[in-house]
């Protein structure tokens, strides 16, 4: 941690320039993947004709209009459906993450504990199941969906509670393991995961509104696939868990379900071909794509020449922080592969194997990585962002780091392995005030990173 009344030292004119450019471009991909314009975007009324994509729907037809919803950005999604079609909403009810909520009026917003499951999340998964049981074959119900919602909407199966779900979840994102991975192992826990919402709604007509913050927009995979078919099985489940060397460490009913649904004793996640889903339509209507090509933009318009390189970025987040750094030199050194002034962008979501005891995040633990290969150089910034606000479990975005974030560093004392080592990017950058802190942002398109260079 910085020594008590040191300062950290000061940053020259060309510095303080890109970390406000790398915030105004920032601002411009949160706003490009802004949840609540998403749904203006692709949702629009026509009289008494609803249009979403390319399904139209006559209001008339239906007895009643419910909305639902799970997911950090579901309360502002929410918001979004209100005002446009309030006067024909016969009730409703979204989960959000604490802090992430807005008030509505005919839609009940309730808060609950994301990463990991909490019992406000499972008394409203609860109570969202009882009101979609209440939904009838004349009856059409919005659904929300956005990142988080796996977590903000924890319904146990039977014979699990909700501390077997939360051990799971711990072990597993400590692991290593990628969403996808994550998500196989929840699904075949859940009572209204993988497909199985779609099931508790059933005969109703289900059109789902998604923010995706998987890459590639799987909806099997968002907030664990509630309305989607589930292409993966039991056995799936178990070899995640084997393959990050969990299955020992779970709770027995956990195992114990696991090894009876791969053995055909507990029914399977609806598959594709079910009847369930011919009534339901998904529709994606924000994704990192949106974030980056809103960044691109504005780079653009900031004097950069900007080149989005990926939008499916993933892998070790310190890996990728040692990539990130090696494609900052390049630019620097060989002014390639655009000529500076040069903004280069990646979006994607990294992963984490915790061994430390310290506090950080993915975004937080590859800039940390990178600041080693950016060591000495000038008029470069590398950035990376959780599009949410909250990376991992703390309060910031993300972090700067620049080829003075090692000699800064040493000029507190502050040894940068040693904080990488233990997993604690959020104390070092902290200590030099490099932390991007934004609060809640109304979306949640996986991460950002971005190079500066002049």
């Amino acid at each position: 941690m910085q020594p008590s009344g040191t300062p950290p030292s000061p940053l020259h004119g060309l510095q303080r320039e890109l970390r406000e450019h790398a915030r105004a471009i920032l601002d411009a991909a949160l706003k490009a993947a802004d949840a609540e314009e998403s749904v203006r975007r692709n949702l629009r009324r026509r009289g008494d004709q609803l249009v979403v994509g390319r399904t139209q729907l006559d209001l008339l037809s239906f007895r009643r209009l419910w909305v639902v919803g799970f997911g950090k950005a579901s309360a502002r999604m929410a918001r979004a459906v209100e005002q446009l079609l309030g006067d024909r909403i016969h009730g409703g009810l979204v989960v959000t993450k604490y802090s992430h909520g807005v008030p509505l009026r005919k839609v009940e917003v309730l808060e609950a504990s994301h990463p990991l499951p909490g019992p406000e999340g499972e008394a409203a998964a609860r109570r969202m199941a009882e009101l979609l049981r209440q939904a009838g074959e004349e009856d059409l119900v919005l659904c929300l969906v956005s990142g988080g919602g796996s977590a903000l909407l924890p319904l146990p199966a039977e014979g699990l509670t909700l501390q077997d779900k939360v051990a799971v979840t711990q072990l597993l994102l400590r692991s290593g393991a990628t969403i996808s991975e994550v998500n196989a192992v929840r699904k075949h826990l859940s009572a209204v995961k993988g497909g199985w919402l779609a099931r508790l709604a059933y005969p109703a007509r289900v059109v789902g509104l998604v923010v995706s913050d998987v890459l590639g927009d799987p909806l099997d995979a968002i907030a664990s696939g509630p309305l989607s078919p589930d292409p993966t099985t039991y056995g799936d489940a178990l070899r995640v868990l084997e393959r990050y060397r969990l299955l020992e460490q779970v709770p027995s009913p956990v195992r114990q379900r696991l090894e009876r649904g791969a053995s055909g004793q507990v029914p399977e996640t609806p598959k594709p071909g079910d009847p369930v889903f011919e009534r339901v339509s998904l529709h994606v209507v924000a994704s990192v794509v949106d974030a980056a090509e809103g960044a691109r933009a504005a780079a653009g318009r900031l004097g950069y020449r900007a080149l989005v390189l990926t939008t499916w970025l993933e892998g070790e987040a310190r890996e990728v922080g040692r990539v990130v750094a090696a494609l900052a030199r390049e630019e620097v050194v060989r002014d390639r592969p655009v000529r500076k002034p040069a903004c280069l962008l990646m979006g994607g979501e990294t992963t984490v194997t915790v061994r430390g005891t310290g506090r950080g995040g993915r975004n937080q633990e590859l800039v940390l990585a990178s600041a080693f290969g950016l060591e000495g150089l000038s008029g470069v910034l590398v950035a990376s962002f959780a599009t949410d606000g909250t990376d991992g479990p703390t309060d910031a975005a993300g972090a700067f780091a620049d080829g003075t974030t090692l000699a800064r560093a040493k000029a507190q004392a502050l040894d940068p392995e040693e904080f990488l080592a233990r997993n604690d990017a959020y104390a070092f950058f902290e200590a030099l005030q490099d932390l991007v802190r934004t609060g809640p942002t109304g979306t949640n398109v996986n991460d950002l990173v971005l190079i500066l260079a002049r």
